[in-house]
């Protein structure tokens, strides 16, 4: 099933897309809600396809990111492709990091961020290095604590694009410190268009993941294209790294990293900064993976950072 969150009358409504139409949901309950009662979101998506009193034009509707409030975001890198070329921002012979192959590494980002496929996105205060992410995040469906590689697709309730939009001039700064991403990352977030329940993309199952068309347009232009497939680490390999001494809980998201020429940066790191100017105001951003849909959007000014004053040192 496709379950989308729309905005009506000033509520979030859920709804089910079938054939263009949506099919909605009560009013008051939420993607999290279906989520975290058992068996919620197939038994919700049932009763609503059996509905015909409450159904919605899919083209009519502005759409909301599937979970507005997802109680967690951790953002992994899985694709090899990209971790490389990234890497040569640090200089032609940077090398992808031992470390990297032992387990999926990743960050904690900001829930607060999430952004619709209908929202703008600003320009973080103070970044001249704007970029994005292509990503594909898949969004847990019950609760599990040191999870077995093997059983972790089975915690997934479904997948939808991500787009990890990223200041890179700040990223790198603050990363000196060894610490982050953090402000880097903080300002959005996009998710959407809709969440795949994993039942409509097996038939294009292979290896990590499925044999699916990833492209990123900008203004128009073709900057970057992979496959899904592409990951060198799986969701179950995620969900186990993520479940390893702790929880996952019904809503949390999981990122897969960004694909293989999703993002600016690694166009930077293999041909230099003069091949694609940072993203700017006006600029429009297509995203995009088969079956999943796409996210398109606009780009808008920011706000000036509020200075903070330097610490004085010890000596």
């Amino acid at each position: 099933m496709r379950f989308i969150t729309y905005a009506e009358e000033g509520e979030d409504r859920v709804g089910v897309l079938a054939d263009d139409q949506v099919h909605a949901l009560p009013v008051g309950v939420t993607l999290l809600d279906l989520l975290r009662a058992e068996n919620g979101l197939q038994a919700a998506g049932e009763r609503a396809l059996q509905r015909t009193s409450s159904v919605r034009a899919y083209a009519d509707l502005r759409l909301r990111a599937p979970l507005p409030t997802p109680p967690t975001v951790r953002d992994f890198m899985t694709f090899e492709q990209h971790l490389e070329g990234a890497a040569r921002l640090a200089g032609p012979d940077a090398t992808i990091p031992d470390r990297w192959y032992e387990a999926p590494a990743f960050y904690f980002t900001n829930p607060y961020a999430i952004r619709g496929p209908h929202d703008d996105v600003p320009v973080p205060p103070g970044s001249q290095l704007f970029d994005l992410e292509l990503e594909v995040a898949a969004v847990i469906g019950r609760t599990g604590s040191d999870v077995r590689p093997e059983d972790g697709e089975s915690y997934i309730a479904g997948y939808t694009i991500m787009n990890d939009w990223s200041a890179r001039d700040v990223q790198f700064a603050e990363m000196e410190v060894r610490l982050g991403p953090a402000k880097g990352k903080d300002t959005a977030t996009t998710l959407g268009p809709v969440l795949v329940t994993p039942d409509e993309l097996a038939p294009w199952r292979a290896g990590t993941a499925y044999d699916l068309a990833m492209t990123v347009d900008i203004n128009g232009e073709r900057i970057g294209e992979d496959r899904w497939s592409s990951m060198a680490f799986s969701y179950g390999d995620m969900v186990a790294y993520a479940s390893r001494g702790t929880e996952i809980r019904p809503g949390d998201v999981l990122g897969s990293g960004t694909c293989g020429a999703g993002c600016l940066a690694e166009l930077w790191g293999r041909h230099g900064r003069d091949v694609h100017q940072p993203l700017q105001p006006g600029d429009v951003v297509t995203v995009g993976v088969e079956q999943l849909g796409s996210l398109t959007t606009r780009i808008v000014a920011g706000v000036d950072p509020v200075p903070i004053p330097s610490a004085r040192r010890r000596s």
